[in-house]
């Protein structure tokens, strides 16, 4: 009879639209007669619903989890009677026998806290039975570790984060409604998000994840970053890295940071699950507080639900992270194994409160897979071209964790949001807001934008940030003009940039312009064309050691003009692009006219007398009316190869990111050559070498190193301006972005070479390995930082530093300091001082 209907029905079709909305809506029937659901909602003996219970198939690896509110929905095959497991750690286990032909059912499940047993345990007097048990799962941790050695699953993720009580200004600033996530009570969803995927995964760390399914509340286009590429981490490591390297209870070394209690013994298929409670030996040590779960013999773990909290994790404003890891036993493999990761935490940053959490299951587990050669790759995650595309069907019968009301509403709600958003009068309305001229933009600076055109423009301002003083301008005023499109408001996304920028100097009265055009054609080898030219000042050392803010306070305070400029009219041409996976080029042609400069201003600034200024010319400081090198043009290439080794990444329709292990090393070779000089001593090539790592030492925090050398052709004869020029320091301030490749005590053209070179530099973080374990200073917080460098030129005793120092202090959220004392080391003398670094230093 249905057979007949539905060909009645397809005959009288008009439209292939229509066509497919029946075809849709027979193929989901079809699966609902063969699928049957069980649904319900689990609570404890209190009346309180409990989220994260696992819910599944007894002797499958079929289940999901209750949501925040305690429900749950689970899709069966109809068939035979099955046995469903409700199983929460803490609780007894509940299992229920389930006839498939009354599907679909509804259950109310109310779960019994466990009552511990520990009088059934033969104690002697002054014995730890935790302590066997612990050692007992060490010693088989390589052995279960071994286990997942391969497999392949499916996998579903959900992740939230949502805020309470958003005050209506924030450093003076007008919060708003957050692009319509507050409610009336300031609170709300900011992101929510869901993932299909099918995963593979080969020791130690070859892992593959195809993307069937992603949904974003308030974009329809979008890709979640959601992956099981964030869950692949186990306790049975001797670290997990959730932010810190946090040691395992049940690491090689966990009796270092840990003291242990049993608290609870019962039983599961006949196996002893042993509930342990562990205690950090230390506060703010890396080390989890909590319980883990621990089968007898085996030493396998059955579950955990531990805790971290943002002191421990470096993270001042996380208050505290829960995760709950649950298994079951697979009789076909004969071991536990992990069904779901549930993490859940806490924040607040800036007077906003806020909690969420990320979810994932793990279903139809094979872990004898039959991986080809080439079956893993650099790519690790992707996704299907229709990811984004399933309709709310298709998240209805397939999703495993329910959505709960709030969830459910903000889906709506930000659809609606954005559909409101996405309209052609919306945007203009709100660009109209946006694009109202103050009188404060003239000092602050001023934007305008075309939503519709994705065409923004504006300019700098003339406020105090664009205001600086050196010798050879005095006082110095500078702003820009830009004009650009963009695909979208992502960084990454493709567009194309006009920039003109303008600077005059009051001491020597000249106005000099310069512009560049940049245009980036896409988001997966990411190539990049600029064209630019015009009159600038530029330091003699390109590298740049000293920053425009740092030497400004040293000129104004100090009476020290360490900055030393020269004038460069120039047309340049500049590609970049990743040519394969973990090698990207770059290169640039310019043609320049250079000129020397002379102090134009050789006053001090506030009227403070501390010996006077310098010369323009490193090399006759005392010469205030040298110039270091003639004027003169000349073309320069210069270019760089770096690649990544082990780059691995993720791609999405949109582009390609990637992905880089700093333990992997990276290398990179540079040029740079002068050629057709109108005068002697400005044609040369230099070629430059550089690798840098950074290796993990598991509770021992990390150690990193950066080795460099170079060469010279033809350099016999060039001048200083072309030389190599060293990052040096004359000031107190580190730029704690450039640890790898500053010396701290090196004036800044005291080693210059137009020679072979080369220079090492290597430190070592303990995190908190050292301070935790020192009382009174761990209350600090900090990183104890150990480093070492040497510089090596031809014809000259090498110079060497040695520095000890804190990392990672301030306060709060500001934790962006470090202080260090240094020592250095060279022929004849040495010298020392305290560095105080700033890593948002630029």
């Amino acid at each position: 009879m249905r057979k007949s209907l539905t060909k009645q029905l397809l005959l009288h079709l008009k439209t292939k639209k229509l066509q497919k909305t029946i075809y849709l809506l027979l193929l989901t029937f079809s699966f609902v007669s063969i699928y049957g659901q069980i649904s319900g909602n689990v609570k404890n003996e209190a009346g309180d619903n409990l989220k994260n219970v696992n819910i599944y198939l007894s002797d499958t690896f079929r289940g999901t989890t209750t949501n925040q509110d305690g429900d749950f929905l689970l899709k069966t095959p109809k068939g035979d009677n099955l046995e469903l497991v409700v199983k929460y750690l803490g609780y007894e286990t509940q299992r229920i026998e389930v006839d498939t032909d009354n599907l679909p059912i509804v259950l109310d499940i109310v779960l019994k806290e466990k009552v511990e047993n520990l009088d059934e345990v033969m104690i002697q007097p002054g014995e730890n039975p935790a302590i066997a048990i612990i050692e007992n799962a060490i010693k088989n941790r390589k052995k279960n570790l071994a286990r997942l050695q391969s497999y392949k699953a499916d996998f579903y993720s959900k992740g939230l984060w949502e805020v309470k009580d958003v005050p209506e200004k924030i450093l003076g600033q007008e919060v708003g409604d957050m692009d319509g996530v507050l409610d009336s009570t300031r609170s709300g969803i900011l992101y929510l998000s869901e993932t299909f995927s099918k995963i593979a995964y080969r020791a130690p760390n070859n892992f593959k994840e195809k993307i069937t399914a992603s949904k974003i509340s308030g974009d329809d286009n979008g890709f979640s970053f959601n992956s099981a590429r964030s869950f692949n981490f186990t306790f049975y490591n001797n670290t997990t890295e959730i932010g810190a390297d946090m040691v395992s209870p049940i690491a090689n070394f966990a009796f270092n940071y840990y003291d242990y209690k049993l608290e609870d013994v019962f039983y599961e298929k006949g196996i002893a699950i042993n509930k342990i409670k562990v205690i950090p030996k230390r506060v703010n040590d890396n080390a989890y507080s909590g319980y883990i779960y621990i089968t007898d013999e085996a030493g396998e773990i059955y579950g955990v639900d531990l805790n971290v909290d943002g002191k421990t994790l470096n993270v001042s404003f996380v208050k505290e992270v829960n995760i709950k890891f649950n298994f079951k036993y697979s009789p076909s493999y004969n071991f536990w194994v992990n069904i779901s990761k549930n993490i859940n935490f806490s924040f607040k940053i800036l007077g906003i409160k806020g909690s969420g959490y990320f979810v994932g299951n793990y279903n139809d587990y094979n872990f004898e897979p039959n991986f080809k050669d080439n079956f893993f790759n650099a790519e690790t995650t992707s996704f299907t071209d229709d990811a984004n595309k399933r309709d709310s069907l298709f998240w209805k019968n397939n999703r495993p964790v329910e959505l709960t009301t709030k969830e459910e509403n903000d889906y709506v709600v930000k659809d609606s949001i954005q559909k409101v958003r996405s309209s052609k009068t919306y945007k203009d309305s709100i660009d109209q807001k946006n694009n109202k001229f103050k009188w404060t933009d003239v000092l602050t600076g001023y934007s305008h934008q075309n939503s519709i055109t994705k065409n923004y423009w504006g300019f700098k301002g003339l406020g105090l940030t664009g205001i600086h003083f050196n010798t050879v301008q005095g006082f110095n005023f500078s702003t820009g003009f830009y004009y650009q499109n963009r695909d979208s408001i992502q960084p990454q996304s493709k567009n194309w940039r006009i920039d003109i920028d303008a600077s005059y100097g009051r001491a020597d009265e000249r106005l000099r312009f310069n512009g560049s055009f940049r245009k980036k054609f896409n988001n997966f080898s990411r190539p990049v064309l600029s064209l630019s030219g015009g009159v600038k000042l530029e330091q003699i050392n390109r590298s740049e050691p000293i920053s425009i803010s740092v030497a400004d306070v040293a000129a104004a305070v100090y009476e020290e003009n360490f900055l030393k400029l020269y004038e460069k009219r120039y047309a340049s041409i500049y590609y970049k692009q990743e040519i394969f996976n973990g090698l990207r080029w770059q290169t640039q042609l310019t043609f320049q006219e250079r000129k020397a400069l002379t102090n134009r201003r050789n006053k001090h600034v506030f009227g403070y007398d501390r010996g006077g200024f310098t010369s323009n010319n490193p090399l006759a400081l005392d010469d205030f009316g040298s110039i270091l090198f003639p004027k003169h043009t000349n073309f320069e290439l210069s270019g760089n190869f770096r690649y990544r080794f082990n780059q691995t990444y993720r791609t999405t329709p949109n582009g390609k990111f990637n992905y880089f292990d700093r333990e992997n090393p990276q290398v990179s070779l540079s040029y740079r050559t002068g050629l057709g000089a109108s005068e002697d001593g400005f044609n040369y090539a230099l070629f430059k070498s550089n690798i840098t790592q950074e290796i993990g030492l598991s509770n021992k925090g990390s150690f990193i190193y950066s080795l460099n050398a170079g060469i010279f052709l033809n350099g016999d004869d060039i001048n200083f301006l072309d030389f190599q020029h060293f990052n040096g320091n004359e000031t107190i301030i580190a730029d704690g972005t450039r640890y790898m490749d500053q010396f701290h005590l090196l004036p800044y053209y005291a080693r210059s070479t137009n020679e072979d070179f080369a220079h090492f530099h290597a430190e070592q973080n303990f995190e908190g390995y050292i301070m935790n374990k020192i009382p009174l200073l761990k209350a600090l917080n900090s990183e104890l930082v150990i480093g070492g460098k040497t510089l090596l030129t031809n014809g000259r005793r090498p110079y060497s530093e040695i520095s000890i120092g804190l990392d990672n202090l301030g306060f709060g959220i500001a934790r962006f300091f470090r202080v260090d004392y240094v020592r250095n080391f060279q022929a004849g003398s040495d010298d020392h001082g305290v560095m105080v670094g700033i890593s948002i230093l630029q």
